[in-house]
């Protein structure tokens, strides 16, 4: 799944984190935030304190709000990022409905006026992209590097896109069919991409130079080109698609690397955001 753009709101002075699914086109928001809201709690920590009894008891009367809160990293008040409990719109109107509070009908309000903001970039997309470029701008990445990160995260939505008209819904196989391309051109699984560099829970794009950037759109590209050209049906065919979008790639990414005597598949990570732009000599 790729997620994309951590944001904060503020909800009456409250900050309240939250962060876009594309794979799922669903908002994940920090439940301790919402907690601290809507428990009027008198700071953060008793807004966590708050969540951990309250999380003990909907266990126990077998709930599945626990059964369905995942946790993702966000920013914290340090400016670090650090994992905290999440919930999508769904599950967040259910904890509403767990915390008898005066502030349940205006943050009611304020989550549909959230879930407004994406509608108006469907019928908008060019929202979508200055909203995307603000972040990554917030974040220190260059200007370069924004318009080509850009360009991929349109691509992805075209293929994700494509492989929704196939058949293919489940995330488990969003993330087979990504990891099977990208083993493809990369030579690398996602989770070895990731190890070479150094990353636990970031955005693996977010993390590429331009050439990986562009060598990984390029996949995509030609993927989902022969998928709309062939039709592949059932999860098989539709993988071997995959593959043979990240083997075009593949050659694109050896005539790079036999003509700058550069490895296309780097190490550099987003600590050095300048050097994601301009690469680094990488000899092989």
């Amino acid at each position: 799944m790729e997620k994309n753009q951590n944001k904060l709101k503020l909800f009456e002075n409250k900050k309240i984190r939250y962060v876009w699914n594309d794979e799922e086109e669903d908002w994940y928001f920090s439940v301790v935030d919402i907690v601290e809201v809507l428990a009027e709690s008198k700071d953060y920590q008793a807004a966590r304190n708050y969540w951990k009894v309250l999380k003990t008891r909907l266990k126990s009367e077998g709930s599945e709000l626990v059964t369905n809160c995942n946790r993702l990293k966000l920013q914290a008040a340090d400016g670090k990022m650090r994992e905290t409990d999440v919930l999508s719109t769904k599950n967040v109107l259910r904890l509403i409905q767990s915390i008898p509070s005066p502030k349940a009908e205006p943050f009611k309000m304020w989550l549909a006026q959230v879930g407004n903001e994406r509608l108006e970039e469907y019928a908008d997309p060019e929202k979508a992209i200055i909203r995307s470029a603000d972040y990554y701008r917030a974040k220190g990445y260059t200007e370069g590097w924004i318009n080509q990160r850009l360009q991929t995260i349109e691509m992805r939505k075209e293929l994700t896109d494509e492989w929704k008209a196939r058949g293919i819904e489940k995330e488990t196989d969003y993330a087979i069919l990504t990891n099977e391309m990208t083993k493809a051109w990369s030579g690398l699984t996602v989770k070895e991409y990731k190890q070479k560099k150094e990353l636990k829970k970031e955005n693996l794009r977010d993390n590429m130079t331009n050439i990986e950037l562009v060598l990984n759109m390029l996949a995509e590209v030609t993927a989902t080109s022969i998928s709309k050209q062939e039709q592949p049906q059932g999860f098989e065919e539709n993988k071997n698609v995959a593959v043979r979008g990240g083997k075009v790639a593949n050659t694109a990414k050896q005539e790079y690397e036999k003509a700058t005597g550069l490895k296309a598949v780097s190490s550099l990570n987003a600590k050095d955001k300048k050097a994601l732009e301009i690469k680094k000599d990488e000899k092989e």
